[in-house]
């Protein structure tokens, strides 16, 4: 379940930078993936995060790994969401009326008829998101030190 859920997170975040590509301080991005939520990106971190802490075994380490994670996030969206309203103003304050914040729903979808795409955010939202797939060889490393007796903790706390 932590492996689906870091692939889904990789995927979904690349698919995300398709769409805002550097634009996010140009314009309001408001198809794909931005017409259901506000912050695609985010709430495919959250999930990143989820398999993380799954990996440990347990469900509750990858919802406490996902809780921490939105909390971070929650910070992070203020400050943007103010910067981008005192930027765009009304326009903006519509998408926020009609966009919900993380929840995505796929009730709003709305596609573009044409995407630009700049390759380099495309590539350096992949290459971060491969960053969660760490978690494997560390959570594989735990358990081999911990089959050798090396350390005595169990890797799934809960």
């Amino acid at each position: 379940m932590g492996l689906a859920a870091i692939i889904v997170a990789i995927v979904g975040r690349a698919w995300c930078s398709l769409y805002i590509g550097g634009r996010k301080k140009a314009e309001i991005v408001d198809r794909g993936p931005y017409s259901m939520t506000r912050n695609p990106l985010y709430v495919f971190s959250f999930i990143g995060a989820f398999g993380v802490g799954a990996q440990t075994g347990s469900v509750t380490i990858g919802a406490i790994f996902a809780v921490a994670t939105f909390l971070v996030f929650l910070r992070t969206v203020g400050r943007e969401e103010a910067w981008l309203g005192e930027h765009f103003g009304a326009p903006y304050a519509a998408y926020c009326a009609r966009t919900p914040r993380f929840l995505p729903n796929p009730a709003r979808w709305r596609d573009a008829e044409e995407l630009t795409i700049r390759p380099a955010f495309f590539v350096r939202t992949l290459r971060d998101g491969l960053v969660f797939l760490a978690a494997i060889p560390v959570m594989e490393g735990i358990e081999h030190l911990q089959s050798s007796g090396l350390i005595g903790f169990p890797v799934s706390l809960f």
